[in-house]
């Protein structure tokens, strides 16, 4: 008798622990980071062109047109410092070739952003360190080709020396990073630009940016805009479910153009120009039931954690499916044809 109770009690207790056991494994088993893609603004440069009246022209002699200043390296390598921080349990310590790819536009302070934010993210380690004094490794780092207020347009034409009809939205946004260069750098700024001023450049920008981007025809311009940035993201997340994927990161250097037209068309736009190294993460995450969802976070300003995102219709942490369906509407298929129309 005492035997049987002896047997019935060791196998209670085998019992127990294996209901434990798979108690723990529900508990601990954890969702997993599949996939990031990362799309941020360079940081800052020297003016790409300078306004006829601009007292500060020696500038281009000395560095050249819209080459990153060191602040502007110092902001996308602390940014890749970031990356580094938020994805070290996901991307390898060593760089690896088939772990990430990095696009840029073509252009030189773009260029060279993506060059620094590199060197933040993959500092050389062990048998990567080819000289101890230099610790930093090329990575490549691929292109593609380039292809209101009428009263302040008066003044703008007046002291900058443009003539008023060459006040276009570009020449605007050129005419906004110039002033934000000197002022960073402590050039003496023209009389006429006084903080009222600025400020009031500042909002045009951002209307035009949204003018451009948003406001009239807002689908439709972002399914010739942000929407095609956003297909090749989407396919990238895609193809990251499947099992032989190795690539883990896709990163893009770009412009605070691009970040504007890509969050119109996910209608998350806060209506403010990104300032420098202004970064939008998408996560992919397989969940414990194998689900996908996405997650999407804005780091405008380096000083505190990204601000979360969520797409109009969605929860914060999206549906993969839900998520493209809701985004389908700006999703272009045939965009040469769509152009033209």
């Amino acid at each position: 008798m005492r035997a049987r109770q002896l047997v019935c009690g060791i196998w209670s207790l085998c019992f127990m622990f294996c209901l434990f056991c798979i108690f723990l494994h529900q508990t601990t088993a954890k969702r997993k980071l599949k996939f990031v893609s990362i799309v941020f603004r360079h940081g800052d440069h020297t003016p790409q062109e300078f306004f006829p009246t601009d007292k500060h022209k020696e500038v281009a002699r000395q560095q050249g047109y819209g080459q990153l200043t060191k602040l502007g390296i110092q902001q996308q390598y602390e940014l890749g410092q970031y990356m580094r921080r938020r994805y070290s349990y996901f991307l390898s310590v060593l760089y690896k070739q088939c772990e990430i790819y990095v696009q840029s536009t073509d252009c030189d302070h773009t260029l060279m952003s993506a060059q620094a934010s590199l060197a933040g993210l993959f500092p050389p380690t062990q048998g990567q360190i080819w000289n101890p004094r230099i610790l930093w490794q090329p990575i490549p780092v691929h292109t593609v080709p380039l292809p209101h207020d009428n009263p302040f347009l008066k003044f703008l034409a007046t002291h900058t020396g443009y003539p008023l009809k060459k006040l276009n939205t570009e020449r605007i946004w050129k005419l906004s990073d110039t002033l934000q260069y000197e002022d960073i750098n402590n050039y003496t700024l023209p009389v006429w630009t006084t903080h009222g001023v600025r400020t009031k450049l500042i909002k045009l920008s951002e209307l035009l940016l949204q003018a451009e981007f948003g406001f009239h025809k807002q689908i439709q311009k972002s399914r010739l805009q942000g929407g095609i940035l956003l297909k090749t993201i989407l396919k990238h997340i895609s193809d990251a479910r499947k099992p032989s994927h190795q690539q883990k990161m896709v990163m893009y250097s770009a412009h605070a153009a691009t970040i504007v037209a890509l969050q119109m068309a996910l209608n998350v736009f806060n209506g403010k120009l990104p300032p420098y190294s202004a970064c939008h993460f998408f996560e992919l995450y397989q969940e414990k039931n194998g689900q996908y969802t996405i997650e999407m976070y804005y780091r405008n300003n380096s000083l505190r954690d990204p601000y979360p995102l969520t797409l109009p219709g969605c929860k914060f942490r999206c549906p993969l499916e839900r998520f493209t369906q809701l985004v389908s509407p700006v999703l272009v298929h045939h965009w040469t044809r769509e152009c033209r129309m």
